[in-house]
């Protein structure tokens, strides 16, 4: 969907970079997902059909999309500042545009994922079938999201058991008794702050020793 709403991909200098491109709504596949997205999105039909509309406007250049400014800075412009430019005349397009060009791309994820399959096929388990280890880290990765809505998570002998608990299913010397940095939720700042802030204060417990 977020492709179907970048502006530059419909700039005829883009297009004729490459033959073979082409733009989001002449691509089949493309638009199969991005009609998928807007009847998830839009329960009502009568919003799905104004958004389509103000789709069919902004892919082919009408209405308001028309404007000289408006098809020459589609190649020049970041696509956030051309909806914010030249997007209020399709409302609803123009508030998903911002919600999904809006977000910054990480790898976060598959760095935590990596993380967890790491303490899971180490060089002293590297027997387990890949099916299994992908099971394994599917089963982890759903635990430990329950296990953060419960109370004894945050209070308790077992609280925050997956900051520290996890180095002792690992057989990795280089990895036991430490926590992975990228294992940490980057939307968990209260949960950073604690482990990084203890960390901190038994630092200067041995300098001042």
């Amino acid at each position: 969907m977020a492709h179907s709403l970048n502006p530059k991909y419909y700039s005829p200098e883009w297009l004729g970079e490459d033959s073979t491109r082409k733009a989001p709504h002449q691509d089949i596949e493309v638009t199969r997902e991005r009609k998928h997205c807007i009847l998830k999105y839009y329960e009502n039909a009568d919003e799905q059909r104004e958004v389509n509309v103000e789709f069919s406007n902004f892919s082919m250049c009408m209405d308001d999309f028309c404007n000289v400014d408006a098809m020459h800075d589609r190649f020049i412009l970041p696509p956030l500042t051309w909806w914010a430019v030249h997007g209020a005349s399709a409302p609803r397009l123009q508030a998903l545009a911002f919600k999904l060009l809006g977000q910054p791309s990480s790898s976060s994820c598959c760095e935590r994922n990596w993380s967890t399959y790491k303490f899971i096929h180490s060089a002293t388990r590297n027997k387990i079938t890949p099916q299994r280890a992908e099971d394994l880290v599917y089963v982890h990765t759903n635990l430990r999201l329950l296990s953060r809505r419960s109370h004894s998570y945050k209070e308790g002998p077992s609280q925050m058991w997956d900051v520290g608990g996890d180095q002792f299913d690992s057989l990795d010397e280089t990895n036991l008794g430490r926590l992975e940095f990228e294992d940490l939720s980057l939307d968990e700042p209260a949960l950073e702050n604690d482990i990084f802030g203890n960390a901190q204060e038994n630092e200067n417990e041995v300098l001042d020793v």
